[in-house]
């Protein structure tokens, strides 16, 4: 029997970045954050190494940040978008130095900068070398459990978004308890990406869209799905999810390349998709491909990269004398539910934040470093625009803790769609492989992972050209109009679901910006 429990209260579905700073942000007043794990554990926010971009050094400008970042996007980012976020990072900066984060700092108090690609300056926050995400992640859940007005629930996933008259009522949430049915009006999808979709990937497993099917059958818009960022330097050692080798790494002077000893590309600096395709052309070609640091930063590499220097050394590996084989793995999703500017989706009442959420920044092909930053100021936005309307404050749940289970059963379904997605829908892309993958994955969409990689290849089929993080072979070229592909509710949900727009209700839809 379903337990039904009155939140009065926003819902937030994730306790990552973008989740746990929206819940901050909005205190006093109350909310419940679901994690789907232990609460810490299992977000692609504790994984990220290189740091968060944010225009604060003395040749630096918020509008130098927004250039870099609309070129990276190749034509699909929204420019006021990029234009806000971008002027909102050094307070971004602020806020996490004020919740407790302590980035790397010089013997003058000023914050140690790095180079990441594409970017034209140093602007690349960092803690403690490469462990920003981790340092990020550790000060947000310190600050939420700090606060009475959180209620943190553990190992308790979001099943379903509830809908009523065409607008969210709440949350079924699975708990080890059995499931409990959350009534609220107000929801924030902050569940991260797509990387666990992949068999090469840099994410945490448990990424697989869970956000991104909530809101698909609830009937919200998602956008650009097929948006897919390839790193380029994953350490290529038999470990599953693969660890990064952050591009930081390569700020510092690091080169890529074949077992010969040649250049993978003369510019190892260069935006994410075009490092990527370089070097599947070389692991298509046969070559194996490398990452040398033993000259830049060579000895130096422990000091300023040491959780990476400690995972080559687990492999048995020293990066100041040996060169690490690295492949192009799924890294970030460009893609997401379609929202404006304070967070919300096309349904009433159900709002994203952070990597789940399409806001128009990263268009094709993600500047590195930008998504943390997008977490931290969409997620504040996101609270700030719950206050701004008046939100009504209710009494705070009580913070629910689990043990960790003790078993786990691998899904059958999840082994074979990343094999499927993999195959079908990698770097390079093109119509029959992509039509083989989705006759493939039609048996599973009923199934949420299968859902979301039916999504994802069916909007990679329908965009016919070749952009940023979307690579055609059969469409090699670059269509002159910048296109958004559009995944709409299902067509066989209740009338009563708002529309997209004026988007025509097919499937998928390829529209002009």
């Amino acid at each position: 029997m379903t337990r039904v429990i009155e939140a009065s209260c926003p819902v937030i579905i994730g306790a990552g970045l973008a989740g746990l700073t929206a819940a901050i942000e909005l205190s006093p007043l109350p909310c419940v954050v679901l994690s789907a794990g232990a609460v810490s554990t299992g977000t692609s926010t504790g994984w990220a190494q290189g740091g968060i971009a944010a225009a604060v050094g003395p040749d630096d400008d918020p509008a130098l940040h927004a250039e870099d970042t609309l070129a990276a996007g190749a034509g699909l980012c929204e420019p006021d978008v990029v234009r806000a976020i971008t002027a909102a990072a050094p307070d971004a900066i602020e806020w996490l130095s004020a919740q407790g984060a302590e980035f790397d700092r010089g013997d003058d108090g000023r914050l140690r900068l790095g180079l990441e690609g594409a970017h034209s300056r140093r602007r690349i926050v960092h803690a403690h070398g490469d462990r920003t995400g981790a340092e990020l992640l550790e000060t947000v859940v310190a600050a939420a459990r700090r606060l009475d007005s959180v209620s943190l629930w553990d190992h308790s996933p979001a099943l379903e978004v509830l809908t009523e008259a065409g607008r969210v009522a709440g949350v079924l949430v699975g708990t080890p308890e059995g499931t409990i049915e959350l009534r609220t009006d107000t929801v924030l999808l902050a569940t991260g990406g797509i990387g666990g979709l992949y068999l090469h990937t840099t994410n945490p497993l448990s990424s697989r869209g869970q956000g991104l099917a909530l809101a698909h059958r609830a009937g919200a818009v998602l956008r650009d799905v097929e948006m897919v960022q390839f790193h380029p330097t994953a350490l290529d050692v038999g470990i599953d999810p693969m660890p990064l080798v952050s591009e930081a790494v390569r700020g510092e002077g690091a080169i890529l390349v074949n077992e010969l000893g040649e250049w993978v590309l003369r510019n190892p600096l260069s935006a994410r998709d075009v490092v990527s395709r370089a070097e599947w052309a070389q692991l298509q070609a046969g070559h194996r491909v490398f990452l040398d640091a033993t000259k830049d930063p060579g000895e130096r590499f422990a000091e300023l990269f040491g959780s990476i220097y400690a995972t080559a050394r687990e492999s048995g590996l020293d990066p100041a004398k040996d060169l690490l084989p690295v492949r192009p793995a799924a890294h970030y999703h460009m893609g997401g539910v379609l929202v404006d500017g304070t967070g919300a989706t096309t349904l009433p009442g159900l709002y994203a934040a952070g990597e789940v959420a399409s806001t128009g920044l990263h268009g094709a092909n993600r500047l590195a470093s930008n998504s943390l930053l997008e977490a931290v100021v969409c997620g504040r936005w996101a609270a700030q625009a719950w206050r701004d309307a008046g939100l009504a404050a209710g009494a705070a749940l009580p913070t629910r803790v689990y043990p960790d289970p003790t078993t786990w059963t691998p899904d059958p379904v999840v082994a074979e769609v990343r094999r499927i997605v993999s195959a079908g829908a990698g770097v390079l892309r093109d119509a029959d492989g992509l039509r083989t993958a989705l006759a493939a994955l039609e048996p599973h969409r009923s199934h949420d992972t299968g859902l979301v990689a039916h999504l994802l290849v069916e909007a990679a089929l329908r965009r016919e050209e070749s952009r940023g993080g979307h690579t055609r072979l059969d469409f090699p070229s670059t269509s002159p109009v910048a296109g958004h592909v559009l995944s709409l509710p299902d067509p066989t949900l209740p009338e009563e679901l708002p529309a997209a727009g004026s988007v025509e209700p097919a499937r998928t839809e390829v529209m002009a910006r």
